[in-house]
C-alpha cells in the first residue's frame, strides 16, 4: 500500500493499487472448480487416451501412478512471491492441488502406459492388450 497522503490527493489512486494487487494474485495461476480439472476420456481401436489441461504447470509438478487397475493424476503447487517497492513489502503465497483417480479397464496394457506433458496438457495412453485390439476374420468358402 502507498502512503495515505498519496491517497488523500488523488483518492481514486487506492482503486488502482487494488486492481493492480488483485490482476497480480490470480495472474498465471491456475484455478479449479470442484476436484480438479477437467478430463477428457476417450477410447479408440489400439487404445485409450486420458487428457488433462493444466495450465501453469510444469511436468515436475505433476503425478501419473498407475496402482493395480487404477490410474491416478495429482499435483500441488506452492509459490511464493516476495516484492519490495516504495516502501512497503508483498509478500503473496498460493497453492494448488487436485487428484484423480480413474479405474481402469481390463483391456489396457498396462506396462505399456505412457505419459506426457506438453503447452498445459498432460496425455496419458494406455494401450490395449494384443486380445482386445480389433481384428478382421477371414471369410471362407465351403464348397460341396
Amino acid at each position: 500500500m502507498r502512503d495515505l497522503t498519496t491517497y488523500r490527493r488523488n483518492p481514486l489512486q487506492f482503486f488502482d493499487d487494488m486492481k493492480e494487487n488483485l490482476q497480480s494474485f490470480f495472474e498465471d495461476f491456475p484455478t479449479w472448480s470442484g476436484s480438479g480439472p477437467a478430463v477428457d476420456v476417450r477410447e479408440e481401436a489400439t487404445r485409450y487416451l486420458v487428457e488433462a489441461e493444466l495450465p501453469g504447470m510444469t511436468e515436475k509438478d505433476i503425478e501419473v501412478k498407475l496402482d493395480g487397475n487404477v490410474l491416478s493424476i495429482s499435483s500441488k503447487k506452492k509459490e511464493e512471491k516476495e516484492e519490495k517497492r516504495e516502501g512497503y513489502l508483498r509478500r503473496e503465497r498460493r497453492s494448488a492441488a487436485f487428484h484423480r483417480s480413474f479405474s481402469l479397464p481390463s483391456d489396457v496394457k498396462q506396462d505399456g502406459v505412457d505419459a506426457e506433458f506438453k503447452n498445459g496438457l498432460l496425455t496419458v495412453e494406455l494401450p490395449k492388450t494384443e486380445a482386445s485390439k480389433p481384428r478382421t476374420i477371414d471369410v471362407k468358402s465351403k464348397e460341396k
